[in-house]
């Protein structure tokens, strides 16, 4: 990244940018930016090569087949379409090691993968001028694209699913297909860490790991570790069954899916996109599972305490329906610096945003652009306030003073510290409540 984040010890950072730490109270006996945007490296047939491609809530289902090569309403994405009931927008990266295109006489498959096989090239002669050819490309039995052209390949345009060879002449065909496609071989966390590589330079809320693999969920939670305190990137990542994170930034899906043939960590799809589009304002304790997968939900009352007590997020039967037991991450044991109040996910929303917002305010209005004075300053104090306000005003936070938050200059010229306060509004999750009978 071009500026310096995270967070900090001494005023002794080299790179410009903003370095801010939050702390818990020690326990004795501007705009306010948009949430919704999860990202994902994942296993599948078909997909952009290398690289990240980006699908929102309103194309998905319009490009589900030139990005995953199958309709939105295969049973191959049921994942996917978990995820966009609650994600606004998805940045994906497809896991491949040694992959391979398939190919015919005329067209190379654009990705690599084995969907690229269930690619068919018809050829005919145009009825009205046979000195043309009509060149349709089919995927399975969809007609994704045709053209009429001189019989050259030359003179065909490529289109989302094959490159054509050169200079090859277009002969009728009832049907070529393309064949030799492969996924290649397993998955190892090299290919992770290359989709961890290329989703760094993206903005983003939840990061999800669909593996089950020890390492390769360790590796995510380092990944997530580092963003947030060196970085500055205040993400959170979402795994499957980890009992090794012990940390703010990450949350563990415990529940296991039952449908057949579906990866066990399957729920966290949903509970990608349900956790980075978490409102500031809102916990999704109590949030209905509205998926489409057969969630275990096999737990007694004392599993699901010590679930609680182990960081766990759970989902568990409430008359029937599949509801999100309390909406926590893997922070379990707590200092003086990061209180029991950082193990919850809205907490961690809330304050994040206020980093995220203020750094980019500081960022891009401030940075070497506004003199370091007492004008300046109050500006940017006056840039805090505001946003502490609309936090205020959406019930986020609660008894903001102004007073409480100050701006003054730091160890050197060139660089500012800022002292603030906040408290943290969360919802309504137990009820005690006495009876007088009289």
């Amino acid at each position: 990244m071009a500026l310096g984040g995270g967070t900090y010890v001494t005023q002794n950072k080299i790179l410009p940018g903003t370095y801010i730490n939050f702390v818990g109270t020690a326990v004795t006996d501007s705009t306010v930016s948009e949430r919704g945007i999860g990202a994902l490296a994942l296993e599948i047939d078909w997909g952009a090569d290398d690289s990240v491609f980006e699908l929102t809530s309103e194309n998905v289902e319009t490009k589900s087949l030139e990005s995953f090569g199958y309709l939105y309403s295969d049973d191959k994405l049921k994942g996917i379409r978990d995820l966009f009931k609650t994600v606004n927008k998805c940045f994906f990266y497809k896991l491949m090691n040694t992959g391979v295109k398939a190919s015919n006489t005329f067209a190379d498959a654009k990705y690599k993968g084995v969907r690229g096989n269930d690619i068919l090239i018809k050829i005919e002669v145009n009825v009205d001028d046979v000195t043309k050819m009509d060149v349709s490309t089919y995927i399975g039995t969809t007609l994704a694209d045709k053209q009429t052209v001189l019989p050259n390949t030359d003179n065909l345009e490529d289109n989302s699913w094959v490159v054509w060879k050169t200079n090859i002449t277009l002969v009728a065909t009832a049907g070529l297909e393309l064949t030799s496609g492969s996924n290649g071989i397993a998955i190892t966390s090299t290919e992770y860490q290359g989709a961890l590589d290329a989703f760094e330079s993206y903005t983003f809320n939840c990061l999800g790991c669909l593996s089950t693999t020890d390492t390769i969920i360790d590796l995510y939670i380092a990944y997530v570790k580092r963003m947030r305190t060196e970085i500055g990137k205040k993400i959170q990542g979402v795994v499957y069954k980890t009992n090794d994170a012990d940390d703010e930034g990450i949350v563990s899906v415990e529940n296991t899916v039952t449908d057949s043939g579906a990866l066990a960590s399957s729920l966290v799809y949903w509970s990608l996109g349900a956790l980075a589009s978490g409102e500031v304002n809102q916990a999704l304790t109590n949030t209905e599972y509205t998926g489409e997968y057969t969630v275990d939900v096999d737990y007694t009352q004392s599993e699901l305490e010590l679930g609680i007590e182990s960081g766990k997020f759970m989902f568990h039967n409430v008359n029937g329906n599949v509801r999100v037991l309390e909406d926590i991450n893997t922070l379990v044991n707590y200092t003086d610096e990061k209180t029991s109040l950082f193990s919850d996910n809205q907490t961690i929303r809330v304050i994040d945003k206020i980093a995220s917002d203020i750094a980019a305010t500081f960022n891009t209005k401030y940075l070497g652009k506004i003199p370091n004075d007492n004008s300046g300053r109050i500006s940017f104090w006056n840039e805090i306030v505001k946003q502490h306000k609309t936090l205020s005003d959406i019930r986020a936070i609660e008894t903001f003073d102004n007073s409480d938050l100050t701006v003054l200059e730091g160890d050197t010229k060139k660089s500012i510290v800022v002292s603030d306060a906040i408290t943290i509004i969360n919802t309504m999750e137990k009820l005690y409540m006495n009876i007088v009978v009289q």
